[in-house]
Formats: C-alpha cells, structure tokens, sequence
C-alpha cells in the first residue's frame, strides 16, 4: 500500500502549482479551521495538524499567523466544505474537496474541469465509497513488530503497518490521526515523520495510458487553477 500511495503522491505534486497558490491553500483552511474552532493550536487539535503541514510545505509563519488573527477577528469570508466526485480520464475515480463562499461558482468551475476532459462529475458518493479515509505516518525505520508493540499496548486502532526499503508507513483510521501521532512521539522522541497526514486511499487503482494521459494532466491542471479546491484524490496509476 505504501509504494502505490507513493506514486499517487508524485502524480498529484506534478500539479502543485505555484507558491502563491500552495499559501492561499493554506490560509484559508487555517481560517476556517481557526475560526469553527479554537483559535488557539493548543486547544485545536485540527488546527494544530495544519499548521504542522504547512510548515513542512514551506509556507511562511505570517501567512499562517494572519489566518488565524483573521480568524480572532470574527470577521471575513464564510468559507464552508464542498465535495465532488466523478470519474475522470480513463475512467479513473476522483474526489475533489473545495473550501468556498459562493456555491455555484464553485461547481461550475469544477463541472467545467470534468466536461472539456471527457470526464464526468457524479452524485454525491458516487466514488467516495471505493476509498478508505486514512490517517498515514510515515518515518526511517525498519521494525515493524516494535511499532505495532508501541501501538497496540497504547490501545491504538490500527489498521496496517509495513516497511518498505527502510520505510515505516503507519495506515489507521482518519479518527486515529493523533492517537498514533502521540503514541510514537512519546516512544520515540526523536522520531522525524516523513509523511503525516489524512488523506483518502483508494481501494482499487484504474490505469491511465494512451490519449488519456494528456487529458488526465489537463484535467489536474484546470482544477489546481480553480481557487476553490484544496485537495484533489484520486485511484489514477499514470503510465506515460
């Protein structure tokens, strides 16, 4: 599971756009996470995991800093969650999860990205069910057995752990993120993770090759150019 999430991964950062784009990204999920929440990472768990994300990305700290003064503020856009699912090219299943303030112009933009792919958009749920939501923890190491020793006496649910070519990749339940988080940490204090995250894993993968290739790079491209999507997953192993 780990290499396959692997290839995913590099076919979705070929279409990470431009900086500007990555912080926009960022700041506004910090802000809306901040304000539904507690502003304060302390107190916000979520908030805490974002901002931990966004460093690693290499966004800078008053990017971050004024989402969440924006956020104390009260005032501002009322962002709230949109998701869409379709098939895309090569019939590939693909979720699409958007943060906006204006409804119709978001699902025209992302109806749009599906229509002039030759791909098509779906009814709520129509793909999602083919996909597990995942907290995944990678880091160097090689000891499987001792991390699921770590795990399971600290009563974590965990649903698979493997190493692959000096890699840990630690697959639990989305609800788990921070209990396999502290778990290791307190374990293992000077544990750097390569990958933390919570992301939709697909349970089967669709080739794409031939004339779909081109159309699958479009599609990617036109939906990181929408300002309304913030994470794009899909079960699509290119081969090019």
């Amino acid at each position: 599971m780990g290499r396959k999430y692997e290839v995913r991964k590099v076919a979705m950062a070929k279409t990470a756009g431009a900086k500007t784009k990555v912080y926009s990204k960022y700041g506004k999920e910090i802000y809306v996470c901040a304000k539904n929440g507690s502003p304060d990472p302390e107190a916000n768990l979520a908030l805490r995991r974002l901002i931990d994300k966004a460093k690693k990305d290499q966004v800078p700290s008053h990017v971050i800093e004024k989402a969440i003064e924006k956020a104390k503020g009260g005032a501002g856009e009322d962002f709230h969650p949109a998701r869409y699912e379709g098939y895309g090219p090569g019939s590939c299943m693909v979720i699409v999860d958007c943060l906006t303030d204006n409804n119709n112009r978001t699902i025209t933009d992302v109806r749009n990205c599906f229509t002039k792919t030759n791909a098509k958009i779906g009814a709520p749920g129509a793909v999602a069910h083919m996909f597990d939501h995942q907290a995944i923890i990678s880091f160097k190491g090689d000891d499987e057995d001792a991390i699921l020793e770590i795990l399971m006496e600290a009563d974590v649910d965990v649903t698979d752990v493997e190493c692959e070519e000096g890699v840990t990749t630690v697959f639990a339940p989305h609800t788990e993120f921070f209990a396999v988080r502290s778990a290791l940490t307190a374990a293992m204090p000077d544990i750097a993770f390569d990958v933390e995250e919570i992301t939709f894993v697909p349970q089967t993968e669709t080739e794409v090759s031939g004339d779909d290739v081109a159309l699958f790079d479009k599609f990617m491209d036109m939906l990181e150019d929408c300002d309304d999507v913030q994470d794009v997953y899909h079960n699509a192993i290119v081969v090019r």
